[in-house]
């Protein structure tokens, strides 16, 4: 039987971002839009463009391979044609593949928040559509508050779909935007809404304000839509949106859904979940929720007991999915050959092949279990988890060792009773055998050090005239001044466009500083050196 498709819609960099707290920079949703790629969902909804300088950045080019690259906006206004409204025409002339158009479903809205007739809210939703389309781009309609709109008056509810599709929209995704809709009612609404609109044009879009997100969206699979919109780890205003990370597993490994429908996420894909959604948590510099449904690091862990004496005799007696399809793993029942299985499939997604039976790997899967012990977090260090892996596997060359560092921070008044603070950093490299002395000033200790290391590592100097350091991250891990810190510092290669992210972990906020410092310029030679 020919199953059906479901489209992955994913507003992180959107909805998402209207989280309280959150804020991402360009470089961020450059980095959020990768793992996304790698993820496997059909659109990526990256902003609004027109509404703020990063999402106007953000959409000055194409940010995406394969998925689907989507402009949000609102439809054009009231009372004005397509072309004379800038705001509609910023978001239709960004580098977007698809855009997709808030729309009021519900007349209370329309009369509060536009200040429109009913009919002239259909006519710009028309527009909308209709010009898009023109434009040679893919269409959307979010119907905002549709769900209270239709429990409010379920014939205009029914004519704002009814418009948006008539009109050549792509999709009409159905919102319960203040989340308070039930599953039940979830399922029988949208049952309802299809005698105006096919399933195969209908979407999703719920938020988490009952705890139902994710049931909700499932509900609304059942009943007939075929695109659900979520983010990554549920992040989202209030109480966050449908989360992707445990709709996708569910979608692909319970047999009420994976036996008659199928994603763009591959197996494989799969796979790298859980190392995705805690990469994603780096970014914002927040710890993963340790409970989180797939994912979380207690999703498969058992205390000892009964339950425990089972799962040593057989995983599934408590174990709903096997913890290796998702890409996390068992804490009760670790086996060598478990921990070796996951570091294999690390080791292969970054360009190691090593054989499951090298001796070798028992001692670098030691190593990591140690270091993760100590606080690193190698799901969003890629570079510092190579470096760690060629180092144990005997393939990293000698570029340079650090003999010393030192770095100074003074605080005083100038001539003119200015209060100023200068850092200054001193480190010595041998390099070759030759010992280099450097000396930098710095905006501040880490700035200086990174200035201090850069200056002059000999024949290699070269190598990284196009490194930039563009993001600088730390975590207090477990609280007090003399607490451990784990510092994440993402560098880019201008030349190559190559970007990457290196960890270090101390009780010094300086020495863990470097160690992500060292590991940076490590990695950019070792590029360069296999290029």
């Amino acid at each position: 039987m020919t199953k059906e498709r479901l489209y992955l819609f994913d507003t992180t960099l959107r909805d998402g971002a209207q989280t309280s707290g959150v804020d991402f920079s360009v470089n961020e949703k450059i980095v959020v839009a990768e793992l996304l790629e790698r993820l496997g969902v059909d659109y990526v909804e990256g902003g609004y463009p027109g509404a703020n300088p990063t999402d106007t950045e953000f959409f000055s080019r194409k940010r995406t391979q394969n998925a689907i690259f989507t402009a949000f906006g609102m439809t054009k206004r009231a009372g004005r044609s397509a072309a004379n409204d800038p705001g509609f025409q910023e978001i239709l002339s960004s580098s977007s593949d698809a855009c997709c158009f808030v729309a009021k479903a519900w007349d209370y809205h329309v009369r509060v928040a536009l200040g429109c007739s009913n009919e002239e809210n259909l006519e710009s939703i028309a527009d909308t559509v209709a010009t898009t389309v023109a434009a040679g781009k893919e269409a959307m309609i979010d119907c905002e508050h549709f769900f209270d709109g239709y429990k409010a008056n379920p014939d205009y509810a029914l004519d704002c779909v009814r418009t948006a599709y008539q009109a050549g929209a792509r999709w009409v995704v159905l919102c319960d935007t203040n989340g308070g809709t039930l599953p039940d009612e979830i399922f029988d609404i949208v049952t309802k809404v299809q005698d105006v609109v096919p399933g195969s044009h209908l979407g999703i879009h719920t938020h988490d304000d009952t705890g139902h997100a994710v049931a909700n969206s499932l509900a609304a699979v059942d009943a007939g839509v075929r695109q659900i919109q979520g983010t990554l780890n549920g992040l989202g205003e209030r109480c966050g949106n449908a989360n992707l990370i445990t709709l996708i597993p569910t979608l692909k490994l319970k047999a009420s859904f994976a036996d008659r429908f199928e994603i763009g996420v591959s197996d494989d894909q799969l796979r790298e979940i859980t190392a995705i959604s805690h990469a994603f948590d780096e970014v914002l510099n927040r710890s993963p929720a340790r409970q989180a449904p797939y994912v979380g690091e207690t999703a498969f862990t058992t205390k000892a007991g009964i339950h425990a004496s089972a799962i040593l005799k057989d995983p599934q007696t408590y174990e709903h999915v096997t913890p290796e399809s998702v890409g996390n793993q068992r804490r009760v029942l670790v086996s060598d050959q478990a921990g070796k299985s996951n570091l294999i499939g690390e080791l292969t997604r970054v360009g190691i092949k090593v054989e499951k039976s090298d001796p070798r790997l028992d001692r670098l899967l030691a190593k990591v279990k140690e270091r993760e012990t100590e606080g690193y977090a190698y799901e969003a260090a890629d570079a510092s988890f190579e470096l760690l892996a060629r180092k144990e596997l005997g393939d990293v060359p000698r570029f340079f060792e650090v003999s010393s560092f030192r770095v100074m921070v003074e605080r005083r008044f100038n001539a003119i009773g200015d209060l100023l603070t200068v850092s200054e950093a001193v480190v010595k490299v041998d390099v070759d055998g030759e010992v280099r002395m450097s000396v930098a000033e710095g905006n501040g200790p880490v700035n200086a050090l990174d200035m201090a290391l850069r200056k002059d590592l000999g024949k290699y100097q070269s190598a990284i005239e196009g490194l930039e350091l563009i993001d600088y991250k730390v975590r207090i891990l477990n609280g007090g001044t003399g607490a451990v810190t784990r510092v994440l510092i993402e560098s880019h290669d201008t030349k190559t466009h190559r970007r990457w992210f290196t960890i270090g972990v101390s009780s010094n906020i300086v020495d863990a500083s470097f160690q992500a410092l060292v590991d940076s310029i490590t990695f950019a030679l070792l590029k360069a050196n296999a290029s």
